[in-house]
């Protein structure tokens, strides 16, 4: 964590860019408290709520994303600057939702019926929001009733799922062949994960793909939701 020198550093005397960088810096070591003062210092100096949010916390959160896919950083740790992301995103949602800023788009995200497990959905669901993504997070143990009535009231562009047991893994199965039922398939993009999943059990059941940890979601759904508007823009 942080040393004694970082507590008598007075985050309003750094200019712009230093102020950035030293976010940065705190995000990663999971310093809640300075990422919200300077967060308000920054809004103070007029900055748009959508380029703190994009050019310290997310750009932080990138560096988080890499460390942790590269094995530098572990869950805790990931945790802790999910935790001081947190902290920051308080302040700027609803600055952020006053002034319209742009979402990459919007994630429904939850840990299927059955499962009581949700570490891994909780840093999907931050490195998400820390991305841009609106994200709705229905909690754990959701039959597909859940997941439709989120659909309904939301209207998400992904829609994520996550298991660790392998006796509940099959009923994502169920919530995307519900889906395909209604006709609904087709306007999601399905994301799954969880510790027993891979890239075959996710393609079985028709996702449009298995992502093996938080850094990979992010990847993965601004990959898809990027290419879904190119489709759009050619159609």
């Amino acid at each position: 964590m942080a040393d004694d020198q970082d507590d008598d550093l007075d985050l309003g005397t750094l200019d712009d860019d230093e102020l950035v960088q030293q976010m940065q810096d705190d995000l990663y070591d999971g310093l809640k408290e300075e990422i919200e003062e300077a967060v308000n210092i920054l809004l103070e100096r007029g900055w748009e709520p959508y380029d703190i949010l994009t050019k310290a916390l997310v750009e932080g959160m990138r560096i988080v994303g890499n460390d942790f896919r590269d094995g530098i950083l572990f869950v805790p740790e990931v945790l802790l600057a999910a935790n001081a992301m947190k902290g920051g995103m308080a302040i700027l949602r609803p600055l952020l939702v006053e002034t319209g800023a742009p979402k990459i788009g919007k994630m429904v995200i939850g840990t299927v019926k059955g499962d009581i497990h949700d570490i891994g959905k909780n840093l999907v669901s931050m490195m998400m929001e820390g991305a841009g993504f609106e994200v709705i997070d229905l909690g754990i143990n959701n039959p597909v009733e859940n997941y439709l009535a989120a659909i309904e009231e939301h209207q998400p562009d992904i829609i994520g799922m996550s298991a660790l047991l392998t006796t509940t893994m099959p009923y994502m199965k169920v919530v995307i062949d519900t889906l395909k039922e209604k006709g609904m398939r087709e306007d999601f993009i399905v994301l799954v994960g969880g510790a027993p999943l891979n890239e075959e059990f996710g393609k079985a059941i028709g996702a449009d793909a298995y992502c093996r940890d938080a850094a990979v979601a992010v990847e993965t759904a601004k990959d898809l939701i990027a290419r879904r508007h190119n489709a759009r823009a050619a159609g």
